[in-house]
């Protein structure tokens, strides 16, 4: 454990303040327990994949956990903290990104549509430790209602935050949360920072060097890959004083937990209908999941189109193949788009073709081709663009480990994700608790949600 000395303090010597009914005790800037050899002070060009994220919100996801008494018997609520922090800055050593700021920087060019660059400087100022207590609030209390309850938003620090705030914000922030019984650790990442491949990444090696591992069993490899020969730093349009959206009340949220005999069931079936192998288990769930919300949602004009967005993974598509534990973004936004009549008539089976068929085409080729067209052109996500009823947006990712992540009082019970990035739309996909299950988190109208409760052909599949 590395001493408190390594841990850049910024305490709040001010009463404690409430966020809804979660009280925060005490927040601090901790930083690498030593620096890296060769990254203090060095910058990180940012790529096409990062770049495009500059403009929306960070990636908000955390763990809860029940108390380990045996744990709790032997360690004061302090200890553990103290010890989360700890492995918290030993674990930064192997990410020094995480610790560092943006450099946005206007210049003058000729071309007025390609003002700015970005770079992380890793200066190793900083990630944030929030220690918060909710003292009326249980695990079960966060488990067993039907909607996923609006104090959870409360356990994410950097609420409201946009990625291009990181010229002064941390890019990674972990709020520490008692709860009468449990524990949730609730992480943000900028986004233009690293995917959730890499934010899962570094939770992984946190929860290895908590159990009292030296370092990751896997180190991040931290080189940027630039495609075909471009050049940083890539200029794009860019105004720190553009209109922010306006907050608008947060959407309802559902999770719907799939098993694994339910999915094989789903995947068999669609195969079958569309007269193909090749649909995967996931495309299976994705395809269902939108035709049953527009078939419940009711009175869409026949013609008028709809999408389903979601990441398509670079990482393995590339030739030669990224490196597995590449830090940054490596994905790219694929879309499926139909008209509403086609969507139904064609039913969950066309839904699943058109989304394999386009995943199929995210070629090297077309990858490449796709960054060296975003240089050209360079148009960065908007926040109001995420997610409507008219374009479903899945993140995130059943690939991930999330229930592993065991920081030395057992593993997780339930992964919930925070207020970024949420519009009606918005759908976050997790690995289930149990091997092999899937678990959906929907956000959308209460209306269209009770109508997904209340259709037998869509709970036909979902396990309560």
């Amino acid at each position: 454990m590395p001493s408190l000395g390594s841990w850049h303090t910024h305490r709040r010597n001010t009463p404690t303040y409430t966020m809804g009914s979660t009280r925060i005790i005490s927040s601090c800037l901790v930083q690498e327990a030593l620096n890296q050899k060769g990254y203090c002070s060095q910058k990180i060009h940012l790529t096409p994949w990062d770049l495009t994220f500059l403009t929306v919100e960070p990636i908000q996801k955390g763990l809860l956990y029940f108390h380990n008494h045996t744990n709790q018997e032997t360690q004061s609520p302090i200890q553990i903290i103290n010890h989360l922090k700890s492995s918290f800055s030993t674990t930064l050593t192997f990410f020094p990104p995480l610790t560092g700021r943006f450099v946005i920087t206007n210049h003058n060019h000729q071309d007025e549509y390609k003002t700015a660059t970005c770079h992380i400087l890793c200066n190793n100022q900083g990630a944030l430790f929030v220690h918060a207590i909710a003292e009326n609030t249980t695990v079960n209390d966060i488990l067993q209602p039907k909607h996923v309850p609006s104090v959870v938003r409360s356990f994410f620090p950097l609420n409201g935050v946009q990625n291009h705030e990181g010229t002064s914000q941390p890019l990674f922030a972990v709020q520490v949360t008692e709860l009468v019984d449990g524990v949730f650790i609730g992480c943000t990442l900028n986004h233009a920072v690293a995917d959730g491949k890499s934010f899962w990444h570094f939770i992984n090696s946190w929860a290895e060097i908590s159990r009292g591992h030296n370092k990751p069993s896997k180190l991040p490899s931290l080189e940027r890959a630039f495609l075909n020969g471009v050049e940083p730093p890539i200029r794009f349009p860019f105004t720190k004083d553009s209109e922010l959206e306006k907050q608008k009340p947060p959407p309802p949220e559902r999770f719907f937990h799939f098993t694994k005999e339910k999915i094989l069931q789903l995947k068999l079936k669609v195969n079958d209908e569309a007269g193909t192998d090749k649909i995967s288990s996931l495309q299976a769930v994705f395809a269902h999941l939108w035709h049953s919300v527009i078939r419940c949602s009711r009175g869409c004009d026949p013609q008028q189109e709809l999408s389903y967005r979601f990441p398509v993974g670079a990482r393995p598509r590339m030739v030669p193949p990224l490196p597995d534990d590449y830090f940054g973004n490596a994905a790219i936004v694929g879309g499926v788009t139909m008209t509403a009549e086609k969507l139904l008539e064609g039913g969950t089976a066309k839904c699943a073709f058109e989304m394999n068929k386009m995943i199929a085409s995210y070629t090297d080729e077309m990858l490449r081709s796709h960054c060296a067209s975003w240089v050209r052109g360079p148009t960065l996500l908007k926040l109001r663009n995420l997610a409507n009823f008219n374009s479903l947006a899945t993140g995130s990712s059943p690939w991930f480990d999330v229930y592993g992540n065991d920081f030395g009082w057992g593993k997780p019970v339930a992964v919930r994700s925070g207020g970024a990035n949420k519009r009606n739309g918005k759908i976050s996909v997790f690995a289930g608790v149990e091997e092999g299950s899937i678990d959906i988190e929907v956000c959308l109208p209460f209306e269209i949600l009770e109508a997904l409760e209340n259709d037998p052909e869509f709970m036909d599949a979902v396990s309560i």
